[in-house]
């Protein structure tokens, strides 16, 4: 068995079992409060064993975790067809094929209301929280890459078995800050008002009777590799860094910015990216994920500060956040995520909000998570959080997809998750829309004539005109049946051109 003796204190020496053992522990029914946020982070050993009995002997549980977690969580339980039920969050393909066959129940939440609705038991209870650590002291559990909704699933389980992983640097200590509000009627303000404040713990607090088992572990994180930049990519950062001067030009913005929020990926990341080469110094990051970007951030000396609730890096990533893991610890933080996604602080920070979509509309409704509007594809994340809530709302989508068979930009969005109101700006690798002080025609317009793809700006436009001429000048013109047919051709078809 791995020696984790360096990272447990000697008082719970006799709770260290393998992973065999913890498994034993899960029945049938149970809800499992699970560490992670993205591939990072999140319990991997018990899991695996957890599958195995699965295999010999069926039985299911749910899981609520932070976000999606890595193969050894998702993957392997789904394979094992021991999932019932999964919140928030997932990108796990097993997984989402038994989500959209109606095997597992899936409920897609905002990121930032799942630990108070976990506490407040209106998802239930958590039967076991099974969390990984770098170490446990006698104050309690140090996270390792992520944070997530770890600290409330502790404070709620009925027991706790702890992973301490030893792929895990010990550097990670101190890297945490760990806040857990009060819920109504007591809550208090949360006191942040600038992404580098400091207003917890750097562990999260559990009764050490709590823990019933503790599994070493030294399985690494399974972060995902990130695209090379591409064109497309490089245009919307290009775009973003020209909109965010307009905006300083303007007086609107202070000299370096306000606080960044980027989702998760490839071109979120390679929006944060676009920022290297700006003349732009001095930026804060208040987000969910810290990746790649944030890292060239750094190196580049443009970072004031990082907050999130994950460090969800490539795997090249991962090894250069640890080779200099000293220099970005005094550079970034990790929070619960009820916290780096809170609706309070992002209004406070005024957080300038950037996220991707699948689709979006001429009138700027955003659909982040629905395929032709019945197939999830992940969930609406911590986009939702920061979309409503921040100073500037931008979402980001390439024009169009499946090589050029499908427009990004439709008629009226097959499924929205974000309202036009709740949209400022929308940035493709055609160009920029503001939407701002505009009403929904002027809005379609706008949308159309910058963002829609030259193959595709024609139908939008024909469409609109056709809706504006049959409704008589509408203050939002549609033609429904036709609207719902642009999505119908291409599940007919293979292709909306024909």
């Amino acid at each position: 068995m791995i020696d984790i003796s360096d990272r447990v204190p000697k008082s719970l020496a006799d709770r260290i079992v393998s992973a065999e053992v913890a498994a034993e522990y899960f029945k049938d029914g149970m809800t499992i409060g699970a560490s992670g946020f993205t591939p990072s982070g999140y319990p991997k050993a018990v899991p695996l064993a957890i599958a195995e009995r699965m295999k010999k002997s069926p039985f299911k549980v749910n899981i609520w975790t932070g976000a999606s977690t890595g193969p050894e969580l998702d993957g392997t339980l789904a394979e094992a067809n021991g999932i019932k039920q999964r919140l928030p969050y997932q990108t796990n393909t097993p997984l989402r094929n038994q989500i959209n066959s109606g095997v597992v129940d899936y409920i897609d939440m905002h990121l930032s209301e799942v630990a108070q609705q976990s506490r407040e038991g209106f998802l239930g209870k958590i039967d076991v929280a099974l969390v990984e650590a770098v170490a446990i002291t006698a104050e309690g559990i140090i996270p390792s890459t992520s944070v997530g909704n770890t600290p409330s699933y502790v404070q709620s389980a009925d027991v706790v078995i702890v992973e301490v992983n030893t792929s895990q640097p010990m550097e990670l200590v101190g890297m945490h800050d760990i806040y857990i509000p009060l819920d109504p009627p007591n809550r208090l303000p949360i006191p942040i008002t600038k992404a580098g404040d400091r207003i917890g713990t750097h562990f999260i607090p559990c009764p050490l009777e709590k823990i019933k088992y503790i599994v070493p572990c030294d399985i690494t994180d399974k972060t995902r590799a990130l695209a090379p930049l591409d064109d497309a990519s490089r245009k919307m950062g290009a775009f973003t860094v020209e909109l965010l001067k307009k905006e300083l030009a303007a007086g609107r913005m202070p000299k370096g910015l306000l606080p960044l929020q980027s989702g998760v990926g490839n071109v979120a990341n390679a929006v944060i990216a676009g920022f290297v080469n700006s003349d732009f110094t001095d930026l804060e990051v208040y987000t969910e994920v810290i990746q790649d970007g944030m890292f060239d951030l750094a190196d580049a000396g443009k970072l004031k500060f990082a907050s999130g609730t994950a460090f969800s890096p490539s795997p090249e990533g991962l090894q250069r956040f640890y080779k200099d893991i000293d220099k970005y610890k005094k550079i970034m933080m990790l929070r619960p995520q009820e916290i780096s996604n809170n609706p309070e602080v992002v209004r406070r920070l005024g957080v300038i909000a950037m996220n991707t979509a699948i689709e979006v509309d001429i009138y700027g409704n955003v659909n982040s998570t629905h395929v032709t509007g019945t197939k999830m594809m992940n969930g609406i994340g911590g986009s939702g959080d920061f979309a409503r809530n921040a100073y500037l709302t931008i979402f980001y989508t390439t024009s169009e997809a499946k090589g050029g068979k499908i427009s990004s930009i439709v008629p009226f969005c097959a499924h929205i998750d974000h309202g036009a109101h709740d949209v400022d700006v929308v940035i493709t690798e055609q160009g920029v829309a503001d939407l701002r002080g505009k009403c929904p025609r002027e809005r379609a317009l706008e949308i159309i004539n910058n963002c829609a793809h030259p193959d595709y700006r024609p139908i939008l436009l024909d469409y609109y005109n056709r809706a504006l001429a049959a409704t008589k000048g509408a203050q939002t013109p549609h033609l429904l049946d036709e609207a719902l047919s642009f999505h119908q051709r291409f599940l007919a078809t293979g292709s909306m051109q024909k």
